[in-house]
């Protein structure tokens, strides 16, 4: 299969078009300039399955009602550190956002807090909010279920999400410590990537829709995904499903909506936020000093060959960032064209300059 072309464009030129594009949609410009950072950041961390590819589908959602642009988002549960919000339909980047500030804020005085979501959207990368905590001086842990897409052992129906578990640290030093992981062999979104790029997949990524091996990327996002680590992915799937769905009292498993075949109903996701503010038990600069150690042990693994090396979590997307910020994010053609249509239809000035 032929790969589709890239062309480049600026961060700060991609932020400032979609934030126009999503307020065509009503939806506030505080909540339009983070979306549209969101996605972005995504980008330049090198998650390009889970960045601007997705704006006309977001998008398209907003203006079908699948995505509620102006929620009333508000508690319905809980009690002290522990709190359930309800989403009201809105964006998952919105809904989620206010579940991790809720949570730093608690945070605060407690030491951890919880805040799960319900009625929401697809939120993105899972590292987006980790990385608020850490930037708050918080361990974060964000997490989301989404609608079965995981195929079990035997199974010839998916039992599970790919329900994503991000964890962010603090380091204080260039970058933090984030791993940002779904719990399929790999992200829904990188068939997404790989159909807009015509490339083909590995055979162990996914099934077609009758559970055999492809490397076919639309058959296998009209299939199914396997799961990391086989048996122990798996697991980690139903946990995430239980604290997002089950115990939040939200909707679990079957009961979700696809973004893409329900393009004008909420998906129904729901989130799982935890902050735990480490200022409680250790001091900004001995956590400090204790991460450098951490870090320079690492990089003194002894490796096969001279020129490989050991990278924390978090390390590789600091670096691509730096890139990205100099050489503009590459975006392929066909999503540039589909902006750019947005963009006529409904009279977004801000131009669309590729570099």
């Amino acid at each position: 299969m032929e790969e589709a072309k890239t062309k480049n464009i600026k961060a700060d030129v991609l932020e400032t078009f979609i934030t126009e594009l999503f307020k065509k949609a009503k939806m506030p410009e505080k909540d339009a300039i983070f979306h549209a950072k969101a996605l972005v950041k995504s980008n330049l961390w090198g998650i390009d399955s889970h960045g601007v590819i997705r704006v006309p589908a977001y998008f398209n959602r907003m203006m079908n009602g699948g995505i509620n642009t102006q929620p009333n988002i508000k508690a319905v549960r809980g009690e002290a550190n522990v709190e359930v919000i309800d989403g009201n339909g809105a964006a998952g980047f919105i809904v989620a956002k206010e579940a991790m500030e809720r949570a730093i804020e608690k945070a605060r005085t407690g030491g951890i807090a919880a805040v799960g979501a319900i009625n929401s959207n697809h939120f993105g990368a899972g590292g987006i909010y980790a990385r608020m905590a850490a930037e708050e001086g918080m361990v974060g842990i964000a997490m989301t279920n989404v609608k079965p897409l995981i195929v079990g052992p035997g199974a010839t129906k998916p039992v599970v999400g790919n329900n994503p578990i991000a964890f962010g640290i603090p380091t204080y030093g260039d970058f933090p410590f984030v791993l940002d992981m779904s719990l399929s062999k790999v992200a829904g979104g990188k068939l997404t990537l790989a159909i807009k790029k015509k490339e083909k997949i590995p055979m162990d990524w996914a099934t077609d829709k009758d559970g055999n091996p492809t490397d076919d990327p639309q058959k296998a996002f009209d299939g199914y995904l396997m799961p990391m680590g086989d048996h122990k992915g798996l697991g980690l799937a139903y946990v995430v499903d239980i604290l997002s769905g089950v115990i939040s009292g939200g909707v679990f498993s079957h009961q979700m909506k696809s973004m893409y075949a329900n393009p004008e109903e909420p998906s129904l996701t729901g989130h799982f936020m935890i902050a735990l503010d480490i200022s409680k038990i250790i001091t900004k600069e001995e956590m400090k000093k204790r991460m450098e150690e951490y870090y320079k042990t690492l990089k003194a693994t002894p490796m096969l060959k001279e020129n490989m090396e050991m990278f924390l979590p978090g390390e590789l997307e600091y670096i691509k960032e730096k890139e990205r910020l100099q050489n503009g994010i590459p975006v392929p053609e066909t999503t540039i064209e589909e902006l750019k249509e947005l963009a006529e239809k409904y009279h977004v000035d801000e131009p669309l300059t590729v570099l």
